[in-house]
């Protein structure tokens, strides 16, 4: 059921709200612009899980792998191919085809925790954003923002995308992770990253003046197989789109040279996954916006991913996770959370991999949770889902598992797997821009 609706807001907005709109930040509004109030199944945000202390866990130290909040709750019901008709208002078009295309397929539901929550300062720059900032040229980027949620009262479904564009993810994070393409059998291969990001736009010591247009650099480096080793990707991605489309760099060790990408490739087709996902699909959307007419459909309150500390478990081996055509549901969690939906029209000419993307923004903390993409024909063609927790450590929510379901062919890939990996995310990490030129690119692969 449709929330609140906005039609024909897809346009290009000219600037920010007003200081009366603003001042509902922190009042009957959160800090980053979601609806406080609960509703039927949601309840009301009392400030998320913003320490660990608040988690429950007041002896966390850093560099220990979180523990779940929620461990001891039960599903209060499950989602399955025999009742999904009575579930349907409730579940994306992606999730309906799901559960009626595989027989095994299920969703369990949990309570729902509003555990969305982000350090003061970010709070202060979304106030401050929520009035200066505006969209770039036909949306292709933003100014008057820095620091926090460039959009937190929307009018178009521009300024959402945007808003999980530059969402708070930390201000620098180091972590290790796996990538499994999985096949309709159930089969896969591990390929494992080391990856950084590095965000300018949200250092305390830049300004709009000195983070010279980079919304954040992302660096990965393949560590396994063998012969992938030392293959590493450099992206530079800018803010203003329009002013600077972002930039990529590539080294591989055989090659033994640093070459200029084209925008937003990857490594090889094996890094991509088996070609399972198209290159802006990184981080649930990473591409420009460019190519897709996008409108605010309004918000609905759906079942979606949310709080999957289960994901992150050292107990939990790939094998037992990764199963034929899904994961295994048994470590799976979905909540009701109020989403905005976002739908993407590619325009005419325009060079894009998908006819069509609906977009299911989490309103709490403006991370993409569900991707409904359609082929040229405009049948569901693939499944984007971001199974999200709140690191309450840090505190910023961020997806910790990212799957791309292709719904034709029955394969998956499944990447930012972390439970068998060697270390816990590390928000702690510290660069300075000058690391992310393309000349480190082949001492970085070779150390």
């Amino acid at each position: 059921m449709l929330l609140a609706a906005a039609a024909g807001l897809a346009g290009v907005a000219l600037g920010g709200v007003s200081d009366e709109e603003a001042e509902r930040l922190g009042r009957d509004l959160t800090p980053l612009g979601a609806e406080r109030a609960g509703a039927a199944g949601i309840p009301e945000w009392s400030g998320g899980l913003s320490s660990p202390a608040v988690a429950g866990f007041p002896d966390y130290r850093p560099g220990e792998h979180l523990k779940d909040p929620y461990e001891s709750e039960q599903p209060l019901f499950v989602i399955s191919a025999a009742n999904v008709d009575a579930y349907a208002a409730q579940l994306s078009a992606a999730h309906q085809a799901l559960l009626r295309a595989y027989p095994d397929y299920r969703m369990p539901v949990y309570p729902s925790h509003r555990s969305a929550a982000a350090p003061e300062e970010v709070y202060r720059a979304t106030r401050r954003n929520a009035t200066t900032a505006h969209l770039v040229g036909a949306g292709e980027g933003i100014g008057g923002a820095f620091g926090g949620i460039p959009f937190p009262i929307p009018g178009s479904g521009l300024e959402v995308l945007w808003n999980h564009l530059a969402r708070f993810r930390g201000a620098g994070v180091a972590l290790a992770t796996g990538q499994a393409a999985v096949n309709d059998l159930g089969v896969f291969t591990l390929v494992r990253f080391r990856e950084e990001f590095y965000f300018p736009y949200y250092q305390p010591a830049m300004t709009p003046a000195t983070f010279d247009n980079i919304l954040y650099y992302f660096m990965q480096t393949a560590v396994v197989p063998a012969r992938l080793n030392g293959e590493v990707l450099l992206v530079q991605q800018t803010l203003d789109q329009a002013r600077e489309p972002r930039r990529a760099w590539v080294y591989v060790p055989g090659q033994r040279r640093v070459r200029r990408a084209p925008q937003g490739t990857y490594l090889s087709a094996e890094l991509s996954g088996s070609n399972l996902r198209s290159a802006d699909q990184f981080d649930m959307y990473s591409g420009s916006p460019a190519p897709y007419e996008w409108t605010l459909v309004g918000k609905r309150a759906l079942y979606v991913p949310y709080n999957a500390y289960r994901l992150q478990s050292a107990a939990l081996s790939y094998g037992d996770l990764l199963r034929a055509h899904h994961i295994n549901p048994e470590y799976a969690r979905y909540e009701l959370h109020r989403v905005w939906v976002v739908d993407g029209v590619r325009r005419p000419g325009a060079h894009a991999p998908y006819s069509r993307r609906t977009l299911y923004v989490d309103e709490d903390s403006w991370q993409i949770l569900i991707v409904d993409c359609y082929d040229d024909g405009g049948e569901l063609y693939r499944v984007q889902e971001g199974h999200a927790i709140s690191y309450y450590q840090v505190p910023a929510l961020w997806t910790d598992l990212e799957l791309v379901m292709d719904v034709k062919t029955g394969a998956y890939l499944a990447t930012g797997l972390q439970s068998q990996e060697p270390r816990p995310t590390d928000f702690a990490l510290r660069r300075l821009p000058a690391d992310y030129e393309p000349n480190r690119l082949e001492w970085l692969g070779e150390r």
